[in-house]
């Protein structure tokens, strides 16, 4: 499989998430792609096997710039992460073209619209427009934040039709008043997890597959790839392209020194890789590391990042508890045990969240 490249269509945005802010500040890249799209072609074309993902800001406010690059830039894989308000912008042939569509919405009415302004209604819409003729991976992008519920949350985005649901705690880079109280959460988060993997074992057990994206990518790890890198690939399988040309191991922190790992012009030039403690935790070879930026920016010190790193380990342990359940599905007929090998390529989703 290929490299996964997330290209910058845009550093603009236009929503004012409350865990986000809006768009990227110009200090850390230019509003707009500065470099000449042939650089990228040609970047990108060494690999036969791309995977190209449209990443912002919000990437279809540039939409005929995304359809550009889908007609002269060979990938294996276009995978596009939006907020959703600008679906229905783009061509249905364009649409067809994506094998994975991530659509931020953040569970029930009344959490998405906290966290990201009255959108919830609007974004379902042009989902719900979507799903009429949509035949890749449709995936709902949620932060959980203090409001969140996880159980309730990630069945209700199940229940309106999206294939894959995931998340990523809005932990570590967050405004300080989104948070009451961290800890007291991941206790109710955690129990939430259990409660969530355990109606996962059971809907296995009746034949069915929830699309729940931790649960499917930690049994990944633990039955067919471990992970030797956090699970996105950041720094190793996986790299952005900035506006300006910069390529960096994530994408979420262009501002940080050790995260730029080359340009257009020179390429690749190091890959940036997990540190301790995370590099000798038992766990490494399905957590991976969880995140590049968590294992190299302790922003919440020693206490933040362990209280996040126990979300990791709760969620490893939970789905170990399935592997009696898959196995004997599999031995029952009703599925293939490659049936669990989610995601089949680097979609962009986050598997350890």
């Amino acid at each position: 499989m290929g490299m996964l490249y997330i290209v910058f269509l845009t550093a603009r945005c236009n929503l004012r998430c409350r865990y986000c802010g809006g768009s990227i500040d110009e200090s850390i890249m230019p509003p707009e792609i500065t470099y000449e799209l042939d650089m990228l072609k040609e970047f990108v074309e060494r690999d036969e096997k791309a995977i190209l993902a449209f990443y912002g800001g919000e990437p279809l406010l540039r939409v005929e710039l995304m359809q550009e690059m889908m007609d002269e830039i060979k990938a294996e894989h276009y995978v596009l992460q939006t907020n959703g308000l600008f679906l229905k912008d783009v061509r249905k042939k364009y649409l067809k073209k994506l094998s994975s569509i991530l659509v931020s919405i953040d569970g029930v009415r009344e959490v998405n619209d906290y966290y990201k302004g009255d959108v919830y209604d609007r974004v379902l819409e042009n989902v719900r427009w979507l799903q009429r003729f949509y035949g890749g991976d449709l995936i709902a992008r949620m932060v959980a934040g203090e409001r969140t519920d996880i159980v309730r949350d990630v069945r209700h985005l199940l229940s309106l039709g999206f294939d894959h649901v995931h998340w990523q705690i809005n932990a570590v880079w967050s405004p300080e008043d989104l948070w009451s109280d961290f800890s007291r959460w991941v206790e109710r988060y955690n129990s939430g997890i259990t409660e969530l993997v355990r109606w996962w074992r059971e809907e296995i057990e009746k034949g069915r597959i929830p699309g729940i994206v931790p649960v499917l990518g930690v049994l990944k790890a633990l039955l067919f790839e471990p992970n030797t890198s956090p699970p996105c690939g950041a720094g190793k399988t996986s790299f952005a392209i900035t506006t300006d040309g910069r390529i960096t191991a994530c994408p979420v922190c262009a501002d940080f020194e050790w995260n730029i790992a080359g340009s257009l012009e020179d390429g690749i030039r190091r890959i940036v890789d997990i540190r301790e403690p995370c590099s000798g935790c038992e766990y490494r070879n399905v957590c991976g590391g969880r995140c590049l930026f968590f294992n190299r920016e302790w922003l919440w010190g020693k206490e933040g990042f362990e209280l996040v790193c126990h979300t990791c380990k709760h969620l490893i342990e939970e789905v170990k508890k399935t592997l009696p359940s898959v196995f004997r599905a599999v031995e029952d007929g009703l599925f293939d045990l490659r049936d669990f090998y989610y995601p089949p390529f680097n979609n962009t989703t986050e598997i350890i969240p």
